[in-house]
C-alpha cells in the first residue's frame, strides 16, 4: 500500500475514533449533566437524539463547501483544518458542565470535521487509478469503519460510572466521562503534525492556482447527474444513523445494558463494516454489478434492522447488528467509487456533496428514530427495515431502469 494513502486512513481512523466515542457514552452523560434531575425520560430522548444529529447538521450545511475548497486550496489544508479542529473540540466536550455546552461543542465539531471528510476521499480519488478506485474507496471505508469500532470500545471501557471525581475550574470539569474524549483529542494531535510533516498535498500548484481563477460548473449541473446516487447516499445512511442514534436508549431500556455492552456491540457493527468493505468488494467486483451489490447491501441492511427489534439474547442482537453493517458494506464504497468516477476533474467538490448527502441521513436518522422510540422502542428499526428492505427489492428488480451505473 502507498505509504501516503496508509497515513491517510490512519487520520482518518483517529477522527472517526472521536466520532465514535460518544456513541455508547452520549445518553449516560447527557443525564448525568442534567444536574435539575426532572427531565423526562421523553425529553431526555429528544436530548440525546439532538446532540447526535446537531454533528451531522454542520456536516450537511458545511461539506460541499469544504469539498469545493478543497478543489481550490488542496487536500491537506481542509484535512488539516478537520483533525486540528475535531481535537480542540474533542478537549471542549470533555471538560462541558451543561447540556448548553455539549450542544455549542457538537456543531463545532461538526463544523470543523467537515473539512475532513471530503478532501480525504478525494485524496484517495486522486492517488488511484478509476480501476483501483473501487478498492481505494473500499480502504477508505475500511479506516472509517475501524475508528467505529474502537471509538465504542474506548469510550466504553474508558468510561466508568463507578468513579465520581469532578475537578472543576470556572465552568468546566474534569470526570469519570471526560477521560475518553481527552484520549481522542491527544491521538488527533499526533496525526495532525504527522499529517502536516509527511503528508504531501496531491494537487499541483498550477490547477490550484487554475481552479482560483477560472469558472466552475453549476453545482446544480452536477447535481443532476447525480441525484439518484446522492439520495440513496442519504437513504442507507439514515438507515445506519436511526440506529447508531437509537440503539444506547433502546439497550439501557429494552436490554438492560450499560456503556461497556452497548460498546461492544457498536464495536462489532464497525468490525463487520471494517472488514467486509475491503473483503466483499473484492470478492464482488467482477461477479457482480455495482447495482446488484447495492441491492444486496439495502435488503440486508433491511433484514437486520427488522431482526433487531425482535431479538433479546446477546449472540442475537451481534448477529442482526452484523448483518446489518454488511449490508451497509456493500452499499458505502461503491456509492464513492460511482459517485467519484462521475465527478471529474471535481472529485472533491461531488464528494463534499457525498458527505453532505450522507449528513443529512445523519441528520435525520436520530431525529426520526427519538421521535419514532419514544412512540414505541422498537419502531425505529421496524420503520427503517422496511424501508431499506423496499428499496432494496426495487434496485433489485429495475437494475435496468435505475440509471445508478
Amino acid at each position: 500500500m502507498n505509504k501516503n494513502l496508509l497515513l491517510l486512513l490512519v487520520c482518518l481512523f483517529i477522527l472517526m475514533v472521536g466520532f465514535g466515542i460518544t456513541l455508547p457514552v452520549l445518553p449516560y452523560y447527557a443525564e448525568r449533566l442534567n444536574s435539575a434531575g426532572r427531565v423526562s425520560r421523553e425529553t431526555m430522548v429528544v436530548h440525546v437524539s439532538l446532540l447526535t444529529s446537531i454533528y451531522a447538521l454542520m456536516q450537511f450545511i458545511f461539506a460541499p463547501l469544504w469539498g469545493k475548497l478543497s478543489d481550490r486550496l488542496g487536500r491537506k489544508p481542509l484535512l488539516l483544518l478537520g483533525i486540528g479542529g475535531s481535537a480542540i473540540a474533542q478537549v471542549l466536550f470533555g471538560v462541558a458542565t451543561s447540556l448548553g455546552m455539549l450542544y455549542m461543542v457538537r456543531g463545532i465539531d461538526g463544523l470543523l470535521s467537515a473539512a475532513a471528510l471530503p478532501a480525504a476521499t478525494a485524496y484517495v480519488s486522486d492517488i488511484t487509478t478509476e480501476g483501483d478506485r473501487d478498492r481505494g474507496m473500499a480502504w477508505l471505508g475500511t479506516a472509517v469503519s475501524l475508528g467505529v469500532v474502537a471509538g465504542p470500545a474506548v469510550g466504553g471501557l474508558t468510561t466508568r460510572r463507578d468513579l465520581h471525581f469532578d475537578v472543576k475550574f470556572a465552568h468546566l470539569a474534569i470526570n469519570s466521562f471526560s477521560i475518553p474524549f481527552l484520549i481522542a483529542a491527544a491521538s488527533m494531535s499526533i496525526v495532525f503534525f504527522a499529517a502536516l510533516i509527511w503528508l504531501p498535498e496531491t494537487i499541483a500548484s498550477q490547477r490550484v492556482a487554475l481552479s482560483l481563477t477560472r469558472s466552475t460548473t453549476r453545482w446544480f449541473n452536477l447535481g443532476n447527474k447525480l441525484v439518484i446516487l446522492l439520495g440513496l447516499t442519504t437513504i442507507g445512511q439514515l438507515g445506519l444513523a436511526i440506529f447508531e442514534g437509537t440503539f444506547a436508549l433502546y439497550a439501557r431500556e429494552k436490554l438492560s445494558y450499560g456503556p461497556i455492552e452497548t460498546g461492544f456491540v457498536f464495536m462489532v457493527c464497525g468490525l463487520v463494516m471494517a472488514v467486509f468493505q475491503t473483503v466483499a468488494v473484492s470478492y464482488f467486483s467482477g461477479r457482480l454489478s455495482s447495482c446488484k451489490q447495492i441491492a444486496l447491501g439495502f435488503s440486508l441492511m433491511g433484514v437486520g434492522s427488522v431482526l433487531l427489534s425482535m431479538v433479546r439474547t446477546f449472540p442475537h442482537v451481534l448477529s442482526t447488528v452484523g448483518l446489518l453493517a454488511f449490508g451497509f458494506s456493500l452499499i458505502a464504497p461503491n456509492l464513492s467509487a460511482l459517485i467519484s468516477r462521475r465527478g471529474g476533474q471535481r472529485t472533491g467538490r461531488v464528494l463534499g456533496m457525498q458527505n453532505a448527502a450522507n449528513s443529512l441521513g445523519q441528520v435525520s436518522g436520530p431525529m426520526l428514530g427519538g421521535f419514532l422510540f419514544t412512540w414505541q422502542a422498537s419502531a425505529p428499526y421496524l420503520s427503517a427495515g422496511i424501508i431499506l428492505l423496499g428499496i432494496g427489492l426495487t434496485l433489485g428488480w429495475q437494475e435496468k431502469t435505475v440509471k445508478i451505473r
